[in-house]
């Protein structure tokens, strides 16, 4: 079955160009505008995996981050933050929340799409499949 990635952008050239390499490596791709879209989509689709802008209207990429991961529908999905304002202090911030990676604008596609199956490809550990015993 093929992953889904959600797309968040408030630039529409980003968006399509990251929906037309990622379905063109075999992945479905939804996609939103802005903080509470993404957040709304996120809700709604079940994404494997988010690709997410830090500077957007309506919230902007870390409060929507903020909000999925307080959310347990959204909490366990991989953000990789994309920004064309990197600067070491923010990507510090996201990491230590949790945002599997911070990738800037422009961005080589090629790593990007590696980053995403390497990501994807890792085991989730599910708290309902852990077995506790007194061994």
């Amino acid at each position: 079955m093929k992953k889904k990635i959600l797309v968040v952008d408030d630039e529409p050239s980003i968006v399509r160009l990251l929906s037309l390499r990622l379905k063109a490596n075999n992945f479905d791709v939804v996609s939103a505008y802005d903080g509470y879209q993404c957040v709304e989509t996120a809700k709604l689709e079940s994404p494997d995996m988010i690709l997410l802008d830090i500077k957007m209207p309506l919230g902007g990429g870390i409060k929507a981050y903020e909000i999925l991961k307080g959310m347990p529908k959204t909490s366990k999905i991989p953000v990789i933050f994309i920004t064309a304002f990197p600067s070491a202090e923010v990507k510090k911030q996201v990491m230590e929340m949790g945002a599997e990676d911070f990738i800037s604008k422009p961005f080589n596609s090629d790593v990007l799409i590696e980053k995403i199956n390497t990501i994807l490809s890792k085991p989730k550990i599910n708290s309902k499949d852990m077995l506790f015993s007194d061994d």
